[in-house]
């Protein structure tokens, strides 16, 4: 059983390579694993349209899946705490780079107030 967070947008889906650029000015690696089910090589980028992509932080992988103006960032129920910090990263990584608000226990959160709230 997997745990998600929700990260809707208003202007669309940021590029997995803006992603990736957030991710990087912390000093966080981002790889590609899955692309819509078909194995990815670490550096590959999805297309525009893509739905389903499976990406890693060091050895802990997440999926993320595309509905219309909203991804839902998945990871496994009994995550450990590296586990968590790579779904957090990816999660505020995403809202950070489309100005997304992410939907969480605590509610509804910008990029800045998940992150202060779910270290990583």
């Amino acid at each position: 059983m997997g745990i998600q967070y929700d990260v809707s947008f208003d202007g669309g889906i940021p590029s997995v390579e803006a992603v990736k650029a957030a991710l990087a000015e912390r000093d966080i690696q981002l790889q590609m694993r899955m692309i819509d089910g078909a194995l990815a090589a670490p550096a590959e980028l999805p297309p525009e349209n893509w739905s389903e992509i499976r990406v890693a932080i060091a050895k802990n992988m997440l999926t993320v899946r595309r509905h219309g103006n909203t991804i839902a960032v998945v990871a496994w129920g009994n995550a450990d705490g590296a586990m968590a910090d790579a779904w957090h990263a990816i999660t505020w990584a995403f809202a950070a780079a489309g100005g997304g608000l992410v939907k969480s226990e605590q509610g509804v959160q910008s990029a800045d107030q998940f992150a202060a709230s779910h270290p990583f």
